[in-house]
């Protein structure tokens, strides 16, 4: 696995902590090809300490965070929480890509979500990313996007080449929006 590990917010990355996340993140490489990039961000905000890593791969994104008070202890858990969603997805991704091979997926380097923050009275968009939409169905949508552990999804359905939202509902279930023709 290619992993590389960056401070943010001027968070310097010490030998010490480098070498934690490499062997931590080290056991996740039984799941996928060697050539797996696999990105760590480290940072601290007043008294929690964050470790994110994002492992973009065909397709999919498994990307998790953790908070704690200890660096360490962080990144402990953001490798766990990385391989239980790559566990738990295990038998649905084998299915889809039709092979009891490691896990092999494909993610647009850009990929990233748009947010917007509501203030009193006014919307004021905060911050902006683009990311490529690739077709897809529904189901990989909705895959996709419980993988990435959001609420909605962005995608072009690969059956009406038409640019759809997958969503969760309050009730668990799932939403497809559709434009009119």
């Amino acid at each position: 696995m290619n992993i590389t590990v960056s401070g943010k917010n001027g968070m310097a990355v010490t030998d010490g902590l480098r070498d934690a996340v490499i062997k931590n993140v080290s056991k996740l490489s039984k799941y996928f090809p060697e050539d797996t990039e696999v990105r760590t961000v480290l940072s601290v905000q007043k008294n929690n300490h964050i470790a994110e890593i994002t492992i973009p791969f065909k397709g999919i994104i498994f990307r998790a965070e953790e908070v704690s008070d200890d660096m360490y202890v962080s990144i402990d858990r953001v490798v766990d929480k990385i391989e239980k969603q790559i566990l738990k997805h295990k038998a649905k991704l084998k299915n889809r890509f039709g092979s009891n091979e490691s896990i092999r997926f494909e993610i647009p380097p850009a990929y990233e979500e748009a947010k917007g923050e509501e203030e009193e009275g006014s919307f004021e968009i905060v911050k902006t990313k683009r990311f490529p939409i690739k077709p897809m169905s529904p189901e990989e949508a909705i895959l996709q996007m419980n993988l990435l552990g959001h609420n909605f999804f962005v995608f072009t359905n690969a059956d009406t080449d038409t640019i759809n939202v997958v969503y969760k509902r309050k009730d668990g279930k799932y939403g497809l929006i559709e434009p009119l023709e």
